[in-house]
């Protein structure tokens, strides 16, 4: 970082952010959600910093498409970590997309199109298939018109990520769940505040890294030598990781490459997962390279 006094107060604002946090509503109530990815990784370490010998749970929700990588490496820290649980969805993502659609270009678009595909024609979904800006792009506007027979929907991370988490946090009773969600991130999480609550005024979603940058990030890895998924290293370079060969990426032609030279395995796993996606995104070569190019 450009200036090490940044750093420091920001280590300094966070460590006690989480520890007041975490004692005014009691440790017994939370847990992190753990992805195994690098915010999670920093999320993990940084309460350990903030409260020492803490028996928080790491919760792992492992969905059937996650990187092999990603899997050896939340059950390598799980040998020597009871804090890590492992949690598996119900159905599995085969089975979820049959049901209830695929995911396409964005959450936003998917839960738009699929409200149009159920014949909701709310002046919201209108204007997000009109808009020139902000709106759907035009090469995807052909989705709102007859002829158009795919199932799509923005529940697949819900049925196989939220409602596991969901399932886990009643049953051992967690109110509140930590993340390592950080406004950096763009999108939606630009206005994202440390403390969510429900309406009742309960808080529900703690997010210490918030205000944190991928420079501090860095800072705080380097300084703690924390070892990340592999993933994150040559020759892979990741810079996220998520659910692999996910149609939301935006720059899922790079990841595909990448897995298409490294893990081809794991490449040929997401081109049966997501078939009729890929298929449709190379037909109009949108995100991938379009057939025959």
């Amino acid at each position: 970082m450009n200036n090490m006094l940044d750093y420091e107060l920001t280590l300094f604002d966070r460590i006690n952010v989480i520890r007041d946090t975490i004692k005014k509503y009691g440790e017994e109530n939370f847990y992190i959600s753990f992805s195994g990815g690098k915010d999670s990784t920093i999320l993990h370490h940084l309460i350990d910093m903030a409260i020492p010998e803490n028996k928080i749970p790491r919760v792992f929700i492992n969905t059937g498409i996650e990187y092999k990588a990603i899997v050896d490496f939340v059950q390598s820290l799980a040998e020597n970590d009871p804090r890590i649980v492992m949690v598996k969805p119900s159905r599995p993502i085969i089975k979820v997309l049959e049901e209830y659609g695929y995911p396409f270009k964005s959450k936003e678009h998917s839960c738009k199109l699929h409200e149009w595909q159920l014949g909701h024609h709310a002046p919201s979904i209108i204007s997000y298939r009109d808009k020139e800006r902000y709106g759907c792009p035009k090469i995807l506007k052909y989705q709102f018109e007859e002829g158009f027979n795919m199932n799509i929907s923005h529940f697949c991370c819900h049925k196989l990520k939220k409602e596991p988490a969901k399932k886990w946090q009643k049953e051992n009773h967690k109110s509140i769940v930590i993340t390592g969600m950080m406004r950096a991130e763009g999108g939606q999480r630009n206005t994202l505040s440390c403390i969510l609550t429900n309406r009742s005024g309960k808080v529900i979603k703690f997010h210490p890294l918030a205000v944190i940058d991928k420079e501090w990030e860095d800072e705080f890895i380097q300084r703690n030598n924390i070892q990340l998924c592999s993933l994150y290293y040559p020759p892979f370079n990741f810079k996220r990781t998520g659910c692999k060969g996910c149609p939301f990426a935006l720059k899922l032609q790079e990841q595909l490459d990448i897995m298409e030279e490294l893990l081809p395995t794991e490449k040929a796993q997401c081109e049966i997962i997501w078939k009729p996606v890929y298929d449709e995104y190379r037909r109009i070569g949108y995100r991938l390279k379009k057939e025959n190019s």
